[in-house]
């Protein structure tokens, strides 16, 4: 199965770019080759730019506060295990405890960094970390791969409590939707929204169907088209049915 999540705020869709970003970059730390670790030096340079939204750390804050009241309110509940509870409880605690002791913008100390400032505005232009522009940056890629790699990882410890923050905030709301087996018809679905507008939609499809979902939703209506991957060709609806599970996700 494959699934499609698409974000129906601003809030969640900034969330999700950055938890692609933040797995992107953990993805080429594990590389030894300085090409891995300039794309994960790039890969920060990008968290920090979404990161910098300026109610994005009282967003999360806000979010982990009310899921803690939440699932406290749920102690002695016979059908809760204690345990689980107070493990997810702790993790809570001590996302919410370390975001909140990041003082200033969300990776000032990086943006103080002179040598890290100046890549990342050579990183902007294309071509522009050649050697012959930044032979200081080529030395640093020339070190050894654990040296490389402890610089990265101490660089990036001021954006880790955002990471473990929105990954909680993205598997509660993640579990929360209720999955639904569907049919677009000739390649086509439209639903009135429920009530209580959702901030997320995960469709998952069977990975060998040969089509891709284009969703577009407001308060009125969800249109979802099934359309034929075709490239740089123009893409046509695919007229077939098409069975489709979909889930409303919500906080």
């Amino acid at each position: 199965m494959i699934t499609y999540e698409y974000p129906l705020n601003e809030r969640v869709r900034t969330l999700l770019r950055l938890e692609d970003l933040y797995t992107r970059v953990h993805h080429f730390l594990l590389g030894d080759d300085p090409a891995d670790h300039h794309a994960g030096l790039t890969g920060m340079f990008e968290i920090l730019e979404v990161a910098s939204r300026a109610d994005l750390k009282s967003d999360l804050l806000q979010e982990l506060d009310r899921q803690r009241t939440f699932l406290d309110a749920l102690r002695n509940n016979p059908a809760i295990s204690e345990d689980k509870l107070n493990y997810v409880l702790g993790e809570i605690d001590s996302a919410f405890t370390n975001l909140r002791a990041l003082s200033g913008k969300t990776g000032q100390g990086l943006r103080e960094n002179e040598w890290l400032m100046s890549i990342k505005q050579r990183a902007g232009i294309p071509g522009g970390t050649s050697e012959f522009d930044l032979p200081s940056y080529h030395y640093w890629l020339a070190r050894e791969p654990d040296e490389r790699r402890a610089n990265l990882m101490e660089w990036m410890k001021p954006l880790d409590p955002v990471n473990a923050a929105l990954s909680i905030v993205l598997r509660v709301l993640r579990e929360s939707g209720r999955t639904v087996s569907l049919v677009a018809y000739q390649g086509v679905f439209q639903q009135t929204p429920a009530d209580k507008p959702a901030q997320m939609l995960r469709l998952t499809l069977a990975r060998n169907t040969p089509c891709v979902p284009e969703i577009s939703a407001n308060k009125y209506a969800l249109n979802i088209r099934f359309l034929l991957p075709e490239g740089v060709q123009k893409s046509r609806v695919y007229d077939r049915d098409v069975a489709f599970d979909l889930a409303f996700c919500n906080l």
